[in-house]
């Protein structure tokens, strides 16, 4: 009996949720949810799955009222995840393999997502990115007259866009050079990323290894600088000049561009920065 009350209870919270996101969720977004965590268990809140109410105001669907969503945490699993990962993919923020956990690659795309929208790049899906999901900013183009086809690299936010027929196709967190001096194998220099205009000229497939490290799917665009796949991407610049990828985007960026293609690096000032909000 209170297995099926639980189920019940799961089935309407999930309807519920449904009714109020800022994006609709289709029937085949529903899937398993792990149980509540009860208030005062080992690992809260920092046990897989975890949810919490968000600080701030409250979003709303059309024609509901205002509700809490729950904070998304990694490691969580359910019907919202898997509505969020779609709302990501559909704005252009690819997050990785099919499926309703939130993982590393959803985490990558979260960034993304939260810097694209002038939003510190967290882990959590809280208040101010749910309400960034519901109206998110228009990506604007560094280049404007960069060609209908092109990738736009900006150093400030760490963002990567890779446009199509004049369109953002998919954006995505990176990690750029470090500004610091390095000496390994013999290999000296300063971890520099130069702004400039540029083209895609060599395309490596797979994983190849350099004196610096190994790379996936490389694309080449100013000597021996250019945009890989890396098994480490974090929030700051960390490389040693190249574009570090997610693992996740590495294969679709690499088949979107051919030699030839212009490659943009800028970094531009916060004045260029400021997120212009639309509804999608």
């Amino acid at each position: 009996m209170r297995k099926t009350i639980s189920c019940l209870l799961t089935a309407n919270a999930a309807l519920l949720l449904a009714a109020v996101l800022p994006f609709r969720l289709s029937p085949g977004d529903v899937a398993p949810s792990r149980p509540p965590v009860p208030a005062g268990s080992p690992g809260v809140p920092g046990a897989p799955g975890a949810l919490a109410a968000p600080p701030g105001r409250p979003v709303s669907g059309r024609g509901h009222a205002a509700v809490s969503l729950p904070v998304l945490r990694p490691g969580a699993e359910g019907t919202i995840v898997l509505a969020v990962r779609r709302r990501l993919s559909r704005l252009g923020f690819d997050e990785g393999p099919p499926g309703p956990t939130y993982g590393p690659a959803m985490r990558a795309a979260v960034w993304a997502f939260q810097k694209a929208n002038g939003l510190p790049p967290v882990d959590e899906v809280d208040g101010p990115t749910w309400r960034a999901l519901a109206h998110p900013a228009r990506i604007r183009p560094l280049v404007p007259s960069g060609g209908p086809t092109r990738v736009e690299i900006d150093l400030r936010r760490q963002l990567l866009t890779v446009w199509r027929n004049d369109r953002p196709e998919l954006v995505t967190h990176i990690s750029t050079g470090n500004g610091e001096h390095y000496c390994e194998k013999g290999h000296c220099g300063v971890a520099v990323t130069p702004t400039g205009d540029f083209r895609a000229w060599l395309r490596t497939p797979g994983w190849t290894s350099g004196p610096l490290g190994d790379q996936f799917y490389t694309v080449y665009f100013n000597g021996e600088i250019g945009f890989h796949g890396s098994e480490k991407v974090p929030r700051h610049p960390a490389s040693h000049g190249c574009i570090r990828i997610p693992l996740h985007n590495a294969r679709p960026i690499y088949d979107m561009i051919r030699p030839g293609d212009p490659v943009y690096v800028r970094r531009p000032g916060p004045a260029d920065e400021r997120p212009k909000s639309h509804r999608t």
